[in-house]
């Protein structure tokens, strides 16, 4: 039989190539292909077995009653749709250090079941030392400090076993059958496709926690986030106490939620209203703020945008950016040149999303260029307003979903203005003691903050002309 040929796989996202190379062609990673055991040919296509056939069924049918385990931690059942499923698979990331195991601890010392909590990088005096800071001495935690995949299998698979399973981490696992190192693309896919196939026959909820590269995204091949249910990512500044989870992928529940917690010395202590704890320190007599009023998964969030223009005694200008899109902020500032006729290309540009908080979604383009130009002005926006709105090329701005949602949760923080974008075809809702004022385009947002100047600055300023 002729021998088989060896197999060149690249670390970083999986691809195969037929010798090695010092940049994969897949994903242009450098040095990250190794050399991984070829698997044994067989003569005749799958060994030469005939295939069973599948019953096929209809779309119509009756099914059983999908039953959650809840935790008892209220933003983490949010994130992940309500509670746990049985025999779903969970894929936890997130940067060293920012509190994976942590959560993960408390959570299962929180299940009212049997869970057991499988540790590859530290020993089992480290974990009870972390549970004795948690206070969760005297949950139903079964721990042990393994790595060999096969020795975890079979202390899993029993009739008995536990109805919640923690590994920590996946990049630790091995399975001894194969010829390569842990953590290798071969090692972590293997060892997640067997878990993950006992946790579906037996029933129990399976935690997996990831590390993540310097890109921020999960080390090891994609295929394992395709492998597992829901996808959880752990954020945070670690110069803030917040703590974000977000859900980026769940099969039994929505994406995109979040859940906010604040990282204290006796653990993670979920924040039922991160709205208000966002804007506690907040100064609404500053030039350069804005409040956005955004929405996280299904959850109404307000957080305050800062923004610093300073002038640059450098050639090119200084563009930095926390918490936003930087792309996006350099396309506000061409809107706002362009069709406000505002200078902005001479200044250093300065923007933070407060409190360690990640936006996406472009309906902050609004609050960020009534940021831009507050601080332009050195005049404050309206103290007790919220502003949303995504903004167009032409300088138009565009309604965004949701917005009922967002005045209520500015309403409920005593909020009394609104600045947003035009709600065509609808009529508008009720006030609730919200004063709205609907912006059709940003010269309307710079007029309205050049009115607001007015008592304190008559002549436009150096950095200003008109269009």
């Amino acid at each position: 039989m002729a021998k088989p040929e060896p197999r060149y796989v690249c670390q970083a996202c999986g691809a195969g190539h037929p010798r090695w190379g010092g940049r994969c062609e897949a994903c242009g990673a450098w040095n990250t292909i190794i050399e991984e055991a070829p698997r044994e040919a067989t003569p005749k296509g799958l060994g030469g077995r005939r295939g069973r056939g599948l019953e096929f069924v209809g779309l119509t049918g009756e099914a059983a009653a999908l039953v959650r385990r809840t935790t008892g931690i209220a933003e983490f059942d949010r994130v992940t749709g309500g509670g746990l499923v049985p025999g779903s698979a969970l894929l936890i990331g997130g940067d060293p250090g920012i509190g994976k195991s942590t959560l993960l601890l408390q959570v299962a010392a929180a299940l009212a079941c049997r869970c057991a909590y499988v540790s590859g990088e530290e020993s089992i005096e480290q974990v009870r030392l972390r549970a004795r800071r948690l206070g969760v001495t005297g949950a139903a935690v079964e721990l042990a400090a393994a790595t060999n995949l096969r020795d975890i299998l079979a202390s899993l698979d029993r009739p008995e076993a536990p109805e919640a399973v923690v590994i920590d981490s996946i990049q630790t696992m091995y399975v001894d059958s194969l010829d390569s190192a842990p953590g290798t693309v071969a090692q972590v896919r293997a060892s997640a496709a067997e878990l993950i196939r006992l946790a579906k026959r037996r029933g129990f909820t399976l935690f997996l926690v990831g590390h993540v590269t310097k890109e921020g995204l999960i080390a090891g091949p994609r295929v394992l986030e395709h492998m597992v249910d829901t996808v959880l990512y752990f954020e945070g500044e670690r110069g803030h106490h917040f703590r974000i989870l977000r859900a980026v992928k769940n099969r039994f529940g929505p994406t995109d939620e979040i859940g906010v917690f604040e990282m204290t010395a006796g653990g993670l202590v979920e924040v039922a209203n991160p709205s208000a704890l966002f804007l506690a320190e907040r100064r609404g007599n500053a030039s350069g703020t804005a409040v956005f009023a955004g929405i996280e998964g299904t959850r109404p969030l307000l957080v305050e945008i800062q923004a610093l223009l300073s002038p640059s005694a450098l050639g090119t200008p200084r563009r930095a950016v926390v918490g936003w899109d930087s792309g996006r902020l350099a396309m506000v500032m061409a809107v706002l040149e362009a069709r406000c006729g505002l200078a902005l290309a001479g200044n250093d540009v300065y923007l933070n999303v407060a409190g360690g908080l990640r936006i996406t979604e472009p309906a902050a383009d609004l609050a960020v260029a009534a940021a831009l130009v507050s601080s332009l002005r050195d005049v404050p926006a309206p103290e007790r307003a919220v502003i949303y709105g995504e903004i167009g090329l032409s300088g138009e701005v565009r309604a965004v979903s949701q917005g009922d949602q967002r005045l209520k949760e500015a309403a409920k923080l005593g909020f009394t203005e609104a600045l947003v974008p035009p709600r065509r075809g609808r009529p508008a809702p009720p006030a609730d003691n919200l004063k709205v004022h609907e912006i059709a385009h940003l010269q309307d947002l710079v007029d309205l903050l050049a009115g607001a100047a007015s008592p304190r600055r008559g002549p436009r300023g150096p950095g200003e002309r008109r269009a």
